[in-house]
């Protein structure tokens, strides 16, 4: 693939570079809390693609997809893939180059049904040294993949994120270069939105002061905004935390200046206190390298650092954080772990800080260097992909099983009175009845993984509960209003 120039190594050699040479030996034994369970359930190879660098996503048939940045090795461009439960692996698209190349950014599901996701590169072969700026895609369950727009540099270009659906129908994303603004050698980057449709709308281009290369997918707030990451710029230099209106009004909440961090290419999550938290991959003093940090952010944007990572407990958090049921953060690093160098752990993370090591990677036969977030599947369970590392040296999923029970998730999880929703869980076939914020509602069981309800009249903001024969599911917070 091409050089794109600073800004296109700097964003590629944040996802690729470090590969432990540990891990060449395969001799390093995996170590898991005793309370986890650590289970390997597909690995990639040339044929089924390679180095998927996405987190799992959900659908409405209770399988995971994702996608791999190559292969297979007959195109290397990459593909989409499902994966079951039980590890069943199977690849639905492989990109031809014209219709994108290299998916890094995890898919999301759409309220139609149908994915949406990015590619790093491809499309418009004219732009990108022949190679294309990258593309926003359509999939559908039924295996039609339709290419929704070509960057052109001028619209922004190589989006390294994923989208977000946000409550008005729109999707919502970042490109890492280009657009109209040329204080960054190839451009800053760019905040567009799009249509299910394809049309797309470049709301804003940053500026170098006001960020530059943002990463990191973004995350519509309970207030309605987005707020997301850049990777570069802004007054202090390394890196930004910014939020974005409905209105088109960009605020910079947050600019690192390395004393707190640099480089938050995972982007935030809001957290049930309200509260945002994130990582960084860089921090001074961490024993000649920088090792990252977690952080939490108010909503006016106090910062406060609180836990610095380290070479035998993991460094280099590059992907999100997962909130999960338990009121924990659960995430990867890239590096670290066993002999304090190779090949990247699985943490928990409490709101306050303190950290556990749940699982090291050993490298090759296992797994190495998890570059994407974890997905907090309806079974309660944990599961990811390495990007390196497995049987075949090409990649793998796992779960990770860490004692936390089923629940059900929402589609979409805001709205207004009369909106659609659509229940994600496991086993629901035999679901008894279905409340929304403490009141009945009528229900339609879709199959054992989905059932449809409608938000009630007079409904406010709270969780819905599905019962079952043997209990009551839950799910996270529905806002209603928005």
């Amino acid at each position: 693939m091409p050089n794109e120039g600073w800004m296109y190594e700097s964003v590629r050699s944040i996802k690729f570079s470090g590969v432990c040479a540990a891990s060449l030996l395969g001799m390093a034994m995996a170590i898991a809390s005793p309370a986890q369970t650590f289970t390997t359930l597909a690995v990639f190879n040339d044929t089924n693609g390679l180095e998927p660098e996405a987190a799992l996503v959900q659908g409405l048939d209770g399988n995971f997809y994702g996608t791999t940045d190559e292969g297979p090795a007959a195109s290397s461009y990459g593909t989409i893939f499902m994966v079951t439960p039980t590890g069943v692996l199977t690849t639905l698209y492989s990109f031809s180059g014209t219709d994108g190349a290299n998916p890094t950014a995890t898919l999301v599901l759409g309220t139609d049904g149908n994915f949406y996701g990015t590619t790093f590169q491809g499309g418009n072969l004219t732009c990108g040294g022949g190679f294309g700026c990258g593309t926003v895609f359509q999939y559908t369950p039924g295996g039609t993949l339709t290419s929704l727009h070509s960057f052109d540099r001028t619209d922004g270009g190589f989006p390294s994120s994923g989208l977000v659906q946000a409550t008005d129908g729109n999707f919502y994303g970042t490109t890492t270069q280009a657009g109209d603004y040329h204080a960054c050698p190839v451009g800053c980057g760019t905040l567009f939105k799009i249509t299910a449709s394809g049309t797309l709308t470049t709301v804003h281009n940053f500026q170098g002061t006001d960020g530059a290369s943002p990463s990191g997918s973004l995350m519509q707030g309970t207030d309605g905004s987005f707020y997301g990451t850049t990777s570069m710029g802004g007054p202090g230099g390394y890196g930004t935390i910014f939020k974005f209106t409905m209105g088109g009004t960009l605020t910079t909440l947050f600019s690192f200046d390395l004393t707190d961090g640099q480089a938050p290419v995972g982007g935030v999550v809001q957290a049930a206190d309200g509260n945002f938290y994130g990582t960084t991959i860089g921090e001074p003093g961490c024993e000649g390298i920088d090792c990252g940090t977690f952080f939490k952010m108010t909503p006016a944007g106090d910062l406060t650092t609180l836990h610095e990572f380290n070479p035998r407990k993991g460094y280099d958090p590059l992907a999100r954080l997962l909130q999960a049921t338990d009121g924990n953060f659960y995430g990867l690093t890239r590096d670290g772990g066993i002999n304090g160098d190779c090949c990247g752990t699985i943490f928990r993370i409490g709101p306050a800080g303190s950290l556990t090591t749940l699982y090291e990677f050993p490298g090759i036969p296992v797994g190495q260097s998890p570059t994407a977030g974890l997905m907090q599947a309806t079974d309660g369970n944990l599961y990811g992909t390495t990007t390196n590392g497995g049987a075949l040296g090409a990649g793998s999923v796992f779960r990770l099983s860490v004692g936390l029970g089923p629940f059900v998730k929402l589609l979409p999880h805001a709205g207004h009175v009369g909106s659609a929703v659509k229940i994600l869980g496991t086993d629901l076939s035999g679901a008894i009845a279905v409340t929304f914020n403490g009141t009945p509602v009528a229900f339609t069981i879709g199959s054992a993984t989905e059932i449809s309800i409608t938000v009630p009249a007079g409904a406010t903001s709270g969780i819905v509960q599905v019962t079952l024969p043997g209990g009551t599911l839950s799910s996270g917070q529905f806002i209603v209003g928005r």
